[in-house]
């Protein structure tokens, strides 16, 4: 018969309980404190929370040609399946936050690394029990409060009176609201003391974050956010200095610099009818076309020392903000405006210089035949 014992097989078993003993001795033993970085913790919650945010705005945008009325009702509960599929598949199946994972970080049973058994290298896994009540109270109470407090506010608990059980919910609600805003505060000051738990409930549950693989403590490249810091920073440079700068005098100089006068004057605008404003036209971009659109029609009609006529809002606004603006259609700098009135022909006196014409001319051929008719008989 075949033993496929191993032959150290009973050697192992022998030693089994003199290791429960000393390990159960090991954790009376002072050990080293683990230490885990802060801003590696704070930086998974922000990845996360950013995170969060994009798929919300994924999910928003599935629903943008639904009613307005169907998302906003139904949002608290779009967000709760949301919430409950990245649990699902982060804390529930790995342990541990996305933005976690992107840190090297997971979440540890601190409960079985009491004493001496704090550094060890092997972390206990979280119990069904910890990831249970983590998305309770995380992804569920989120859901509960908000529901709560919408129905609070439409309903108006906090204007009822003081004796009514709904303004008493109200205010319950309220200093609950406050009483875990600052046990959230002193949580967060001890977390930056010692460094172990960020939330209360964490620090409830004994849920520890902790590196995944100990020989690199950071995963994430910081390459990318340096060049993003750059960028934003070089952005909101530009973004303060853009208004200090004439844009369209600086244009204006560098044509002058490098194109000719004829070219500067040879321009589409200059072709325009005469009833059309250049200056409407080009804020147009030229969409239309030139006296079909009445938006870029002359209203308040104001000419230039250069002949040319703008509306008034128009040329003043234009040398309000240059005062060596050039007209539009022939490049000249416009220094002076005026009003300008269109003087309508008078019809009645058109229709009246055409008769006395008519008639001069039949006093005129009647001369002519009054002189044929004298010669004649003169003759």
């Amino acid at each position: 018969m075949n033993n496929t014992t191993p032959f150290w097989d009973p050697d192992w078993k022998r030693v089994q309980a003199p290791l429960s003993a000393l390990r159960r001795q090991l954790a009376s033993f002072p050990s080293p404190p683990l230490r885990i970085m802060k801003v590696s913790q704070l930086d998974a919650e922000l990845l996360d929370d950013e995170l969060l945010e994009t798929m919300k705005e994924q999910l928003w945008s599935a629903f943008s040609l639904f009613k307005p009325s169907f998302k906003e009702t139904l949002k608290p509960e779009l967000a709760l399946a949301l919430n409950l599929i990245m649990y699902k598949f982060s804390v529930y199946d790995m342990g541990a936050t996305y933005g976690s994972q992107l840190q090297n970080l997971i979440y540890r049973n601190e409960r079985k690394h009491s004493g001496g058994l704090q550094s060890t290298a092997k972390d206990a896994p979280l119990t069904k029990t910890q990831k249970i009540t983590y998305g309770v109270v995380t992804v569920g109470g989120q859901y509960v409060m908000e529901r709560l407090n919408r129905m609070a506010t439409a309903q108006g608990w906090g204007e009822l009176p003081e004796d009514n059980i709904k303004r008493k919910a109200w205010n319950v609600l309220q200093k609950g609201g406050s009483v875990f805003r600052i046990v959230s505060l002193l949580n967060f000051l001890a977390f930056l003391y010692a460094g172990k738990y960020r939330t209360v409930l964490e620090r409830l549950l004994s849920m520890r974050l902790v590196y995944a693989e100990r020989n690199s403590n950071r995963q994430a490249s910081f390459e990318f956010l340096n060049r993003q810091m750059v960028w934003h920073a070089f952005t909101e440079f530009l973004m303060f200095l853009m208004p200090l700068i004439n844009v369209s005098k600086l244009k204006r100089n560098v044509k002058r610099m490098l194109l000719p006068a004829a070219l500067m004057s040879a321009n589409e605008l200059s072709t325009l009818p005469p009833h059309i404003c250049a200056i409407c036209h080009e804020n147009d971009s030229g969409l239309t076309t030139p006296g079909t659109s009445t938006s870029t029609v002359i209203h308040n009609p104001y000419i230039t020392n250069c002949g040319h006529v703008y509306c008034y809002y128009c040329i003043k606004t234009k040398r309000m903000i240059d005062d060596e603006w050039c007209c539009l259609r022939c490049g000249t700098k416009v220094d002076a405006i005026s009003r300008h009135i269109d003087v309508a022909p008078d019809k009645a006196l058109d229709e009246k210089t055409d008769e006395q014409e008519e008639l001069e001319e039949q006093d005129k051929s009647q001369e002519t035949h009054e002189k044929q008719d004298k010669q004649e008989q003169d003759a």
